[in-house]
């Protein structure tokens, strides 16, 4: 598994950089919830520097929103900072916890944007201890940067049994409806932690 066909997608529907912030969300495959992309203009962004904070898995927690735990995870199928397995644990106020165990990947570039790109590993979250957080069916991301601006893609769903009927609706349903201010906010935020390291 990777992230190609996803990122395929990504570069079809990504907006062009307009100054403010643009997102764009599309339907696949009849999953519950939307794949989507946003974009913001930033001036003077350090390319390096923000792929630096997106590489850095093991400090996502107190810096980036939401992440109450991350972790690289050691396993000699991958090299890192190329490959990195890691996990990850988020907590959604009110609806509660979600974790997963996902593989980054340095894709280097792509259209002249930095493309840095993570997938769902389904055995390894197939081993997660939902009592901790709901698994997530499927998630799949990108970052992709460029000296004017920042985008942030993804693909995600929690896993139906682990949440019940009315938690899955509003993980999905709801998710759809807040994406773009979900994004806009990761991408402030990763810019900003990139500032201060």
């Amino acid at each position: 598994m990777s992230a190609d066909a996803f990122l395929d997608r990504v570069f079809r529907n990504l907006p062009r950089p307009s100054g403010r912030f643009e997102y764009k969300a599309w339907r696949h495959a009849g999953r519950p919830t939307s794949e989507g992309v946003g974009v913001l203009t930033a001036s003077g962004v350090n390319v390096d520097g923000v792929a630096a904070a997106v590489l850095d898995l093991d400090h996502y927690t107190g810096n980036i929103e939401f992440v109450v735990e991350a972790r690289v995870v050691p396993d000699p199928r991958y090299s890192p900072p190329a490959t990195t397995r890691f996990y990850q644990r988020v907590k959604i106020p009110v609806l509660g916890s979600l974790h997963h165990e996902l593989l980054m990947e340095d894709k280097g570039e792509r259209d002249g944007w930095r493309v840095l790109s993570w997938y769902h590993l389904g055995a390894e979250n197939d081993r997660l201890d939902s009592r901790r957080g709901a698994r997530t069916e499927y998630n799949t991301g990108a970052w992709l940067i460029r000296p004017d601006a920042v985008a942030y893609a993804l693909s995600s769903c929690p896993r139906k049994g682990d949440v019940g009927r009315l938690k899955f609706a509003a993980l999905t349903r709801g998710a759809d409806a807040g994406a773009a201010k979900v994004l806009q906010s990761n991408i402030e935020g990763m810019l900003a932690w990139s500032r201060r390291r």
